[in-house]
């Protein structure tokens, strides 16, 4: 079991991998530092291992995927997630540290957007899709997160070990931060400076594509975290196309004739009724579905507290090297 963990999923990085394991090794000399190689064909891994970083391998391509293997591999009281491209600066992790293990915090996020983020940043649809993504989590989910697109991050035992890695790619991100909000986890912004990538480092985030998928993944986890809402929603909606049509169409002219001149149009607003109430009572099923999960959520955490305390209170690692070496061999 590790006191401290810092996580770093890389993609063909081997200018600035090693700098980064460097400097987080500087800054909190106690840490176990991880590299986990995501088919990089550029040596990265060689880098990492001369800076003493402890290299694991992970062969399904994407981020998602990197953070899925990183949190079922690795035993840690605390764990830095960052990235591998030297943008965020290592002065900051201690800071967050201490917010999880102290305060007992169970996500620290690293706040670039009130800093330095719009004037160091030189893509202007990345500093719009961040805002934008923002503004759409917290008032959706009512949350006041500075930061949801940030790849630097501090976890506590019990997150790490309940959090569901559904994501492949760069989206993860923002599934961390709705499900920490949605389960009530315990959060907290640490505001850090961000420096754009080094000449002759590329980044792997395709704005549009990704940017796509980010927007995909809110709308999938509204519906599947706030299903009363969404779905309520969807039957207002319904139910304003039905009066748009109805009112004028079909009611104004009876009232005038007393006759029902358009038949068709009655009968589809009828229907239209009738899918705004399925949606409706649909909605107040799932959320049912929903609040017994939550339930069951925090039965989890209580049973995991317990294995967190008798994991604590062992001294020495538990093996994760061997781990990663077995997963290589496997592979």
């Amino acid at each position: 079991m590790d006191k401290i963990a810092v996580l770093i999923p890389c993609y063909n990085e081997a200018k600035t991998v090693q700098k980064v394991a460097e400097d987080f090794k500087r800054v909190l000399p106690e840490a176990h530092i991880y590299v986990y190689d995501n088919n990089s064909t550029d040596g990265t891994d060689e880098r990492a291992r001369k800076a003493g970083a402890t290299v694991c391998y992970e062969y399904q391509q994407g981020k998602g995927n990197v953070v899925r293997r990183m949190f079922q591999d690795i035993e840690a009281e605390c764990y830095i997630l960052t990235d591998g491209d030297d943008t965020y600066p290592a002065e900051f992790a201690p800071q967050m540290v201490e917010k999880v293990l102290n305060r007992r915090t169970d996500m620290v996020v690293g706040d670039r957007l009130s800093s330095t983020y719009f004037t160091e940043n030189k893509r202007p649809f990345h500093n719009f899709g961040n805002t934008l993504v923002r503004f759409c989590i917290n008032h959706i989910f009512k949350s006041d997160i500075k930061d949801i697109m940030t790849g630097y991050r501090a976890f506590s035992y019990r997150f790490v070990k309940t959090f569901p890695v559904l994501s492949k790619g760069f989206e993860i991100e923002t599934e961390m931060t709705i499900h920490a909000i949605s389960m009530n986890m315990a959060l907290d912004n640490v505001v850090i400076e961000y420096r754009d990538r080094p000449e002759g480092s590329e980044s792997k985030l395709n704005t549009f594509r990704d940017g796509f998928k980010v927007l995909r993944t809110i709308f999938n986890l509204f519906k599947n975290y706030k299903p009363f809402q969404f779905f309520s929603l969807i039957a207002l909606i319904l139910l304003v196309v039905a009066a748009a049509f109805f009112l004028p169409l079909v009611w104004m002219p009876f009232r005038q004739t007393g006759m029902v001149e358009r038949f068709p149009t009655l009968i589809v607003c009828c229907f239209t009724v009738l899918a705004a109430l399925l949606s409706f009572f649909n909605g107040m099923v799932l959320d049912s579905i929903r609040q017994k999960e939550k339930r069951e959520f925090e039965f989890r955490l209580s049973l995991l507290s317990i294995l967190q305390n008798r994991l604590f209170r062992h001294e020495g690692r538990c093996g994760e090297e061997e781990v990663c070496e077995n997963r290589q061999n496997q592979q």
